[in-house]
């Protein structure tokens, strides 16, 4: 065999041996139990998150590796179902040890009571990162996610999330939050405008500058549109509008147009318009053309929400007497009422696996969020929220693990928080001049798929 010979064998030789660590590696994967994010007495996993290896050691790269771990913790915490572990218990230091497979001891770690352990490592060369990130599963010595990312430093954050996303669907069986924005509705100078930040309230955004009153935001579900409604005409009507393209339309057809929700998959909405006298909810396409109308009853048929599936609405009638809750079928005229604690029932949000409600309950002038199950069968209305102000307009995540919603609890000021889908771990999501209300959170807005 001559040199060449030589050199192609042991090419295509060590191809074969890292497609097979490659095919071991994401069969060790599927091997981890999936956390329940719906339990509501889920245990939060304890997770050891260590310091990040600097393989050169330059200033740059450990300020680089610090910003990059202080990022990966808030994500993982943000999730409500992982224990970030104290690293003043920590027995070793992956980052002099060694960050790989091989190189961990798991006996320090599940010692300790981490049931997983996250590791780091970083590269920087003239503003240039490249950051490996690993999971592993310290009970059963296995790899759960492994990556390598590359970018700018301005892309540590974009990059800590997308590994993020991965350890949510290694636990979960899917991405999580990480990929999600929020809209909402803050004041500017007396006005109200509509705002966007990520999932964890950093990055807000001013979208709309009507200086006017603009409200109830809604996202289209590929991120891409954005429907609201805006007096900037001296009437409420929906402005319809492509964030990439700043393309789009007004629906403003005679008295008010206003609560706007998009069909999950496509790109119609449900709203509510009052130009046949009563204000009643109908079908809309994205030109504002009218599809159908849904409901035909006496009083106001208002908030509309689409299931997950798209094939039914909840929205909040008054057709009972006192605004309640109800779910009806798009090819239906019989509406089922899904609410009957409490006289003032209102603002519903579908859960992502279409087997909940959240909605806003008033009871002794106090405004609380409640969850009910869908199946009528299913128990009671559940309060997330008790004795902390009036709360306000929920929305769950998309993955439906947490859920967004005002709260006046601080101080009287209306501002963003955010709680598990059991209402625990209530917290501020963000901190901004004047007052925030009426969040709507996005599906993946597209970072996993670039």
């Amino acid at each position: 065999m001559n040199q060449g010979e030589y050199f192609h064998v042991l090419y295509k030789s060590v191809w074969i041996w890292a497609i097979i660590i490659l095919i071991s590696v994401q069969a060790h994967a599927k091997d981890y139990d999936y956390i329940s994010i719906s339990n509501p007495f889920l245990n939060k996993t304890p997770v050891a998150v260590t310091s990040f290896k600097n393989f050169n050691g330059h200033e740059a790269e450990v300020a680089a590796g610090a910003r990059a771990e202080q990022i990966l913790k808030a994500g993982l915490d943000f999730t409500g179902y992982l224990k970030i572990m104290s690293p003043t218990a920590f027995l070793a230091d992956p980052a002099k040890s060694g960050i790989q497979l091989g190189q961990i001891n798991f006996k320090n770690w599940t010692s300790i009571g981490a049931e997983l352990l996250v590791t780091g490592g970083v590269e920087e060369l003239e503003g240039q990162v490249k950051l490996q990130l690993r999971l592993m599963d310290t009970f059963n010595t296995k790899l759960l996610v492994g990556k390598v990312y590359s970018g700018s430093v301005t892309q540590i954050r974009a990059m800590v999330h997308r590994f993020c996303a991965e350890v949510a669907k290694a636990l979960t069986g899917n991405f999580g939050v990480f990929g999600s924005k929020i809209a909402f509705v803050s004041t500017v100078n007396g006005n109200k405008e509509i705002y966007s930040c990520d999932f964890d309230g950093f990055n807000p955004r001013q979208i709309t500058h009507h200086k006017s009153i603009s409200l109830s935001p809604a996202w289209s579900h590929d991120g891409r549109w954005i429907a609201y409604v805006s007096y900037a005409k001296g009437k409420p009507d929906i402005f319809i509008k492509n964030l990439k393209d700043n393309l789009g339309t007004m629906v403003n057809y005679k008295g008010i147009n206003i609560s706007p929700d998009w069909m999950p998959g496509k790109l119609n909405l449900a709203a509510t318009l009052s130009f046949s006298g009563g204000q009643q909810i109908y079908l809309l396409t994205r030109k504002g053309e009218i599809i159908k109308r849904v409901t035909k009853s006496w009083g106001s048929n208002v908030s509309p929400k689409f299931s997950p599936d798209g094939k039914k609405i909840a929205f909040t009638s008054s057709r009972s007497g006192n605004p309640q809750i109800y779910i009806q079928g798009l090819d239906s005229e019989d509406a089922r009422r899904v609410t009957f604690s409490g006289k003032y029932n209102t603002s519903p949000a579908w859960s992502p696996d279409g087997k909940k409600i959240a909605y806003v309950g008033i009871e002794k002038n106090k405004i609380n969020i409640f969850v009910v199950s869908v199946d009528p069968h299913i128990g009671n209305p559940m309060q997330l929220t008790v004795e902390q102000g009036d709360n306000e307009d929920p929305c769950w995540s998309p993955d439906g693990s947490l859920i967004v919603f005002k709260s006046n609890r601080n101080g009287g000021r209306a501002h963003l928080f955010v709680m598990t889908a059991a209402g625990t771990d209530q917290r501020q999501l963000l901190s901004m001049a004047g007052i925030q209300s009426e969040p709507d959170w996005s599906g993946d807005t597209g970072f996993l798929a670039d």
